[in-house]
């Protein structure tokens, strides 16, 4: 992608002395090319017993049917609902990073996007697995494809949000598996120089001949700006869409027009949040502190803060409208999720995505590490609750008082929620494995410009003002990568 001017007194988006391309291919392939290592091996058996009981848990609900889970008459969704908006929202970050950034020419994506895009991918393939449980007869999935059959007129309904969400959801996981595989191919390609034998052949399979001629080059920024054009609208459309399963419907808490915004908002919250939580730790364990800096954690750290900001105004409106709009069922329904039997949901979700991203205002927090990774967890627990208030609150109470019922998971509701976050994390962990988790050609597009090494190179050749050069340095200090003692006589 072609950079454009840096301005010296712009953060750097690389650290580091001595940085040449060899070396940033050579420190982003070394987890690819040698041996795990102990921290990797714990995640991965850790998240590999999760996956396990996913396995037990969705083996029963196939084998057993519904009635494994806590479901009644009255509340007809609950967990399984919850957990699939949950983890839509989750992957939208990987396209906003991806695509958005990409078209405003925002280069500080260049680091985070592909663990970003993989994040999406994983994300909506756990989202995917809730929508075939929840059907009941999953071997019927099919019958939510227009296909040819033998039952005469049996058609989808297309004026089902449900039937949207089918072609949402696959629009979004096709566009962005080949978004996120086109940018691999230029890195794939440097494994397969690099590997010999049976790794060689595999990587050569996987690199689809890429040469690393101009002309390629060429075609592949191409390809990769239409897609970006493409992926965008998803950033907007898909949770819209989902949005739509209860919007479109009549029941209060959910006949409402602002749930298209404020899911979109929401996604993108709990999107980076979760970007947060496994870069913070993919940086420290894989050595990346040079490519993931400060620039890309305080960054991201805004965005949450933006965002969880937009989710409180949409709660406040939520109250507002119900009350505004004279309909005593909308407004005990909102009336209800704060004061009734389910108020600790209602005010954990306040807690956790209101309060705890205004902290966040403090540079001094949207700085430290272990801080913004636990309140990277703490969002997307307020957003798991988001989505349950939103869900089971609105049910367990409708119209007729004597329907009313309350709603108690099972283990196997809570095996097949936690069995989808060991899934997730199996399939992180082994993607950083074998594939790169930093885009490394792009990276490298920093060298010349938006690196440390770049500017310190100007400020010794003396085409700075003095006061540029004391404003640079003194943003330097929050870089955990950055040693000060190189600028102590500049």
């Amino acid at each position: 992608m072609a950079h454009h001017h840096e301005s010296i007194i712009r953060e750097p988006l690389m650290t580091g002395k001595d940085m040449t391309y060899a070396r940033i291919t050579n420190e982003i392939l070394l987890p690819v090319e040698n041996k795990p290592n102990k921290a990797w091996w714990i995640g991965f058996i850790v998240s590999a017993l999760g996956a396990m009981l996913w396995v037990v848990s969705i083996s029963l609900t196939f084998w057993y049917g519904l009635g494994e889970w806590g479901l009644n008459k009255t509340v007809g969704w609950a967990w399984d609902i919850t957990g699939f908006v949950w983890w839509v929202g989750i992957g939208h970050a990987g396209t906003l990073i991806s695509a958005v950034l990409l078209v405003f020419s925002q280069n500080w994506r260049n680091s985070i996007n592909r663990s970003a895009e993989a994040m999406t991918i994983f994300a909506v393939i756990c989202a995917a697995t809730y929508i075939v449980a929840h059907m009941g007869r999953p071997w019927l999935a099919y019958f939510t494809l227009p296909l040819p059959n033998q039952y005469g007129s049996l058609w989808v309904n297309w004026n089902s949000a449900l039937m949207m969400d089918v072609f949402a959801i696959s629009t979004y996981f096709s566009v962005s598996l080949l978004f996120w595989y086109t940018g691999l191919l230029p890195d794939i390609a440097s494994i397969r120089d690099r590997a010999k034998g049976l790794r060689r052949r595999i990587y050569s399979i996987l690199s689809f001949g890429w040469t690393g001629s101009l002309k390629t080059w060429q075609r592949f920024e191409t390809v990769s700006l239409i897609l970006a054009g493409i992926s965008t609208p998803l950033v907007l459309s898909v949770h819209t869409i989902v949005s739509f399963d209860f919007a479109t419907s009549l029941e209060p808490g959910w006949h409402t027009t602002i749930f298209p915004p404020y899911f979109v908002a929401g996604a993108i919250f709990s999107g980076f949040a979760m970007v947060q939580t496994l870069l913070l730790v993919t940086r420290k364990v894989l050595g990346l502190e040079n490519y993931i800096t400060m620039f890309h954690i305080e960054s991201m750290n805004k965005i949450i803060l933006l965002t969880g900001s937009i989710v409180g105004v949409a709660y406040i409106t939520e109250f507002f409208i119900a009350w505004y709009s004279g309909v005593e069922y909308e407004q005990y329904a909102f009336i209800n999720r704060a004061t009734g039997p389910y108020w600790w949901a209602y005010w954990s979700m306040m807690s956790c995505n209101v309060i705890s991203p205004q902290l966040f205002w403090s540079s001094k927090l949207r700085r430290n590490i272990p801080f913004s990774w636990a309140l990277s967890i703490v969002v997307n627990i307020g957003m798991w609750f988001e989505r349950f208030v939103i869900i089971v609150t609105s049910l367990h109470r409708d119209y007729i008082p004597s329907s009313w019922a309350m709603f108690y998971p099972t283990w196997v509701d809570v095996g097949v929620f936690i069995g989808s976050i060991g899934v997730f994390f199996t399939l992180f962990l082994l993607f950083i494995r074998v594939l790169p988790s930093v885009a490394i050609a792009e990276v490298k597009l920093l060298l010349k410009t938006a690196s440390e090494q770049a500017k310190l190179k100007q400020i010794k050749e003396g085409h700075l003002e003095p006061a540029e050069v004391q404003y640079y340095k003194e943003s330097l200090t929050k870089y955990d990568s950055v040693d000060m003692a190189d600028y102590e006589k500049v």
